[in-house]
């Protein structure tokens, strides 16, 4: 379909404004750049409490920030990975999306503010996000929640490390997963899809940027077939918890996720997946000035809701 009219209009806003591409500004630069994210979001959803504490990492404390809805607990958990090529992007930037799953889902959320590129390439961030993943499994009933009751989720380049993060704990025997979220999520590295030729240049995202993204996060090692790297190049999807992969019809990332989607499908894995028709990359950091992507939050709460079905809640 077209261009979806909200969309086509914060396009011509970002194209009257003559901002230059994130492959051309320099590494402080793109991450400033984020705080314009923050005006296209509206007000923040109000919660129990939102509380910023550390939890341990592979190379010394992760500061994470957890978001508590009203409720009776223990309440589920959700691990929550930002967006941003593995370049930019922070807790800030995602701290009314994170509130709006908080409360549309009834879980607890963690966001992660894990080591970014280029000064921590490949695997520092991973590794982060998987660590935290495990010591929120481990310490759920600290925070008021429940370790039967555990998903990651994450956007773009944070829905690349969600998927891998769950991909690692099938492998390594835990954490136990019961969901995974991934929204138009980084999948592969291949710039040779027809939704990279289609969107190359002109909805926010573009095939250069990815290819700037892709260089600091690899530095200068070999990208291999590590699948923790690129989900995609994983032999097996068996065995992993259900999917919900949401995907933008305008996003060079397109067909990778849809791809997944399919793949995970084809190995046995509970999928649900949803492609925005007329919609850019990156929506969530753009709740306001796209609102009929508001859906995107009702779409993980019912597919929670139907993993966490019937899972006694542990109680400490």
């Amino acid at each position: 379909m077209p261009v979806h009219p909200e969309a086509e209009q914060l396009l011509a806003a970002i194209a009257e404004a003559g901002l230059p591409p994130t492959e051309e500004l320099t590494v402080p630069a793109a991450r400033a750049s984020t705080a314009g994210f923050l005006e296209l979001q509206g007000e923040p959803t109000a919660l129990a409490s939102v509380d910023a504490r550390t939890v341990p990492g592979p190379a010394g404390a992760i500061p994470v920030r957890v978001y508590t809805p009203a409720g009776d607990g223990p309440l589920p958990v959700v691990v929550y990975l930002h967006g941003g090529g593995w370049v930019i992007g922070d807790l800030d930037v995602v701290d009314k999306p994170c509130r709006q799953i908080a409360a549309s889902t009834g879980a607890i959320v963690v966001s992660v503010d894990y080591r970014l590129a280029p000064e921590h390439p490949y695997p520092a961030p991973f590794d982060d996000c998987y660590a935290a993943t495990a010591w929120v499994a481990e310490h759920a009933g600290e925070l008021g929640g429940d370790p039967a009751r555990l998903a990651v989720a994450g956007d773009s380049a944070g829905g690349n490390l969600a998927a891998a993060v769950a991909l690692a704990a099938r492998d390594r025997g835990g954490p136990a997963l019961s969901a995974q979220l991934l929204l138009y999520p980084v999948i592969d590295f291949n710039f040779g899809t027809p939704s990279y030729s289609e969107n190359a240049e002109g909805y926010l995202l573009n095939r250069a940027s990815m290819q700037w993204f892709w260089a600091h996060y690899l530095g200068a090692q070999e990208l291999g077939a590590d699948p923790y790297i690129c989900p995609g190049r994983a032999a097996s999807l068996a065995d992993l918890p259900p999917a919900y992969v949401a995907t933008c019809e305008y996003d060079p990332l397109r067909d990778e996720g849809e791809s997944y989607a399919q793949r995970l499908a084809a190995d046995g894995v509970t999928v649900t997946a949803r492609r925005y028709e007329g919609m850019p990359h990156g929506f969530l950091w753009m709740q306001a000035a796209l609102p009929s992507t508001a859906t995107v939050f009702e779409e993980m709460a019912g597919v929670l809701e139907a993993a966490w079905a019937g899972v006694a809640a542990v109680r400490p």
